[in-house]
């Protein structure tokens, strides 16, 4: 955080941090730093950042020093603050220190050794200070936060149901499921995810671009649900927040895990792909870390845990063993996902392993405001042939491929609380669709305009295939690639979209300190693979703005405009500086306009 520029931070983050910096408040959240230093490796020094206090001295610094809010933002802090200075990608939050002291932190959490001019700087900010800041050293400030975190916050998932969803594709619209359905069972939930977040009330917009906020943020979260009288949480848990290198999930008491699939994705962070599966496999792990005994609403209870994973995905069994809690499973048999699209040339599915009960979703039907298919319901794979345990389902969802999210949804909130299918399925029928997440944008136009999040080359084999199948007209999509995350996966984009869409327009997403025409260049060599020509069924428009002027106007009778990859998002970042940005609104006043252009002729 300590590396953005102003007007991303004033924009969007300063908000955030200035509510929970209130939230504290109201809440009267103070704690002695002793307190809190008990959970994490580290030493109390001088303000030179080395020289180690004498234990007497440094027991009565941290029994002094009283902390009321935590900070990662050096420009956040205030009387009383714990700063924790982060190490950044072209930075290091030990330059922010003097202006922590400066602005009255009790304590800073640091790694590393001062520079010589931050010493100086540090030194200088520390003799001007009317009141004394205590340097806690520590082998990494951002693995410190979640233990700090978690203590300052009294370890609130200690009085919570916590779901965890993990996956490259899938996650924010089964959190949202999993909390509708708690929600309309009675069962006060709150959830935390990309699109949105929810702290006990109606679900609010999130701000960020972030799927999985730093530790504070997620700790604090969670004790305001628990305040606010919840009993259960979902959590969005990215293979970046599961990391040991950001450690931001590291200190929540799990209690299910729910694996959605693991594709090629964040290589850039993660190194390799199994790094990356090996990542999003602590969310199972963390279910072996307690014993789930926990009180909930006052009440000292053992609450049940599992596993729950997509059996199409050749990690399923990989993520299965990672735990030694039960695990349970949900399948296609390939009619939602990849597979589907490839038909005849689809690789075979993995075995479903004997000792996996699962559910399986067959005669899926998917049609532009809605889904509906028949649940089958099997202990293990010997008895396939037992069709008697099966449950209609019907849900106000698009999109076939929420066949996957839906009956993982069931299985969460089935398991957790002890109702059967059958009670829970017609509470599908109320379902609100997730914003972004195949979003149908009607204005009364003859042609269909849809927006979606699908943003990897394994999201675009899951979204393209039903679209083309119930196309009646021609395909048009608009795209881009993130700048500074994983090049390899660029022409991948474009030979699928060129495979399945009759016209691709390639525009911004987020290109960062990327050139923007070198990431479009990247995905159109795919598209030209797939037999598209620029100019012609092939377009580059890096203005978001007028690529989707470009392809609502393309658009005739009975058309798919699908528009891909921003979503929910409220900006498109250029270097350090974001552009506010709203697809929905775009493609809105794209239809509009067109319809008055058609009404003019």
């Amino acid at each position: 955080m300590i590396i953005l520029s102003a007007i991303y931070f004033n924009e969007f983050i300063r908000p955030l941090l200035t509510k929970s910096a209130d939230r504290d408040k109201i809440r009267g959240m103070k704690k002695y730093l002793h307190e809190i230093l008990n959970s994490f490796e580290n030493i109390i020094v001088a303000e030179d950042g080395k020289t180690e206090l004498d234990s007497s001295a440094a027991l009565k610094a941290a029994q002094t020093a009283v902390i009321t809010n935590l900070v990662f933002d050096s420009r956040e802090v205030k009387k009383s603050s714990l700063f924790f200075a982060l190490p950044g990608t072209h930075t290091t939050g030990n330059r922010f220190i003097r202006d922590a002291v400066k602005n009255g932190a009790s304590a800073v959490v640091f790694e590393g050794d001062f520079t010589e001019e931050e010493k100086t700087a540090v030194a200088e900010a520390v003799s001007k200070s009317e009141h004394q800041t205590v340097f806690v050293k520590v082998p990494s400030a951002r693995f410190a936060m979640s233990p700090a975190s978690a203590s300052f916050y009294d370890y609130p998932s200690k009085k919570l149901f916590v779901y965890g969803v993990t996956g490259t594709e899938g996650k924010s619209s089964t959190v949202s499921f999993i909390w509708q359905l708690l929600r309309s069972c009675g069962i006060k939930a709150g959830f935390i995810s990309t699109v949105q977040y929810s702290l006990g009330d109606e679900a609010v917009n999130n701000p960020q671009h972030q799927t999985t906020p730093e530790a504070p943020i997620v700790q604090r979260e969670l004790y305001e649900m628990v305040q606010n009288g919840c009993t259960h949480a979902v959590v969005e848990s990215s293979s970046h927040g599961l990391s040991l290198r950001t450690n931001r999930l590291g200190d929540v008491l799990f209690d299910a895990a729910v694996f959605m699939n693991v594709t090629l994705e964040h290589l850039e962070f993660h190194g390799t792909y199994e790094q990356y599966k090996s990542d999003k496999a602590n969310l199972f792990r963390a279910l072996d870390k307690h014993n789930h005994e926990k009180i909930i609403a006052g009440k000292k209870q053992k609450v049940p845990s599992f596993g729950i994973v997509n059996l199409e995905d050749p990690a399923a069994v990989y993520f299965a063993n990672a735990t030694t809690q039960k695990t349970f499973g949900f399948t296609t048999e390939g009619k939602a996902g990849k597979s589907a699209g490839e038909e005849i040339n689809a690789q075979p599915l993995p075995a479903i392993p004997q000792n996996i009960p699962y559910v399986s979703a067959r005669n899926i039907a998917s049609a532009r405001y809605g889904l509906t298919f028949s649940m089958y319901r099997f202990e293990n794979a010997d008895s396939l042939g037992n069709r008697s345990r099966m449950i209609q389902v019907k849900c106000p969802l698009p999109g076939a491929f929420n066949a996957y999210n839906l009956m993982a949804a069931l299985l969460a909130v089935s398991l957790s609380t002890g109702k059967d299918f059958e009670e829970l399925v017609p509470l599908l029928e109320n379902f609100t669709p997730v914003k972004g997440r195949m979003t149908v944008v009607d204005r009364g136009q003859d042609f269909e305009v849809i927006v979606d999040y699908a943003h990897t080359p394994s999201s675009f084999e899951t979204i393209f295939p039903p679209v083309r199948k119930r196309c009646t007209g021609k395909m048009i999509c608009v795209f881009g690639s993130g700048g500074e995350r994983d090049v390899t996966k660029r022409p991948l984009q474009g030979e699928i979209a060129g495979r399945f869409c009759d016209t691709v327009i390639l525009s911004d997403e987020d290109p960062r300190f990327e050139d923007s025409m070198k990431i479009l260049r990247d995905i159109a060599e795919g598209a030209v693979k797939a037999g598209k020509t620029e100019g012609k069924n092939l377009f580059l428009i890096p203005d978001r703005h007028e690529a989707v002027k470009k392809a609502v106007g393309l658009a005739e009778k009975d058309d798919i405009v699908l528009l891909l990859g921003k979503s929910h998002e409220n900006s498109i970042i250029y270097k350090d500086t974001p552009v506010p940005y709203d697809e929905i609104s775009e493609a809105e006043k794209a239809i509009e306009q067109r319809l008055k252009e058609d009404a003019g002729k």
